[in-house]
């Protein structure tokens, strides 16, 4: 099967002022659809050519040969994530079942926020951070580069880009406000919740 590049779930403006329609344009339709792109030919006339995108992460993941598509393949999941992830009005403290885990698991969403914050913020060069579900607790884990909670046996609540593509045009090098801003305005907890849900 064809991988193809999903629609943002809002308009391109529908983040600004937080993140602006120029920096998702570049974000979604260059980088973006070049891992999708890259990807599918990576896996054209290969035995991984009919298989899903989650199929081929977690294979490219488990072959050392296959790193280059790991590499568009685990961006195209990973970038999938990332637009659910945040959401108009969004951020703020949580509700519903994930705000009674982080209260359980953290101590409070004040902790939680630093620790998620402290993950975005010092993951060193290019990489996301992450909620995720660990066996039966909330945990925040940091990847580099193309990697992804999806290949190491947790299951992903919501992520936070800090490759510079994702910032660097709103923000510069100052990726600490950028962070702070993602959990204050973008967060979808919503979309963490039903991830909780579907466990």
């Amino acid at each position: 099967m064809t991988i193809e590049l999903p629609d943002l779930p809002y308009a391109k403006e529908a983040l600004a002022p937080y993140v602006s329609a120029q920096t998702l344009e570049f974000h979604h339709d260059k980088h973006h659809a070049a891992y999708v792109t890259n990807t599918n030919k990576f896996i054209a006339g290969t035995e991984l050519a009919d298989k899903s995108l989650e199929e081929i992460v977690r294979a490219a993941a488990a072959a050392p040969d296959k790193k280059a598509l790991f590499n568009n393949a685990g961006q195209v999941w990973n970038h999938n994530f990332l637009w659910k992830s945040m959401t108009p009005n969004g951020g703020g403290k949580p509700s519903g079942e994930i705000a009674e885990r982080i209260e359980q698991d953290f101590k409070g969403y004040d902790a939680f926020a630093e620790a998620f914050s402290a993950a975005a913020v010092g993951q060193f060069g290019s990489g996301w951070a992450w909620l995720v579900l660990d066996g039966e607790s909330l945990k925040i884990v940091g990847t580099a580069n193309a990697d992804t909670p999806l290949v190491h046996g947790k299951v992903p609540l919501l992520t936070c880009d800090v490759w510079e593509h994702a910032y660097y045009l709103d923000y510069q090098n100052r990726r600490p406000d950028y962070v702070k801003t993602f959990l204050a305005h973008l967060v979808n907890w919503d979309f963490a919740n039903a991830n909780l849900a579907a466990k």
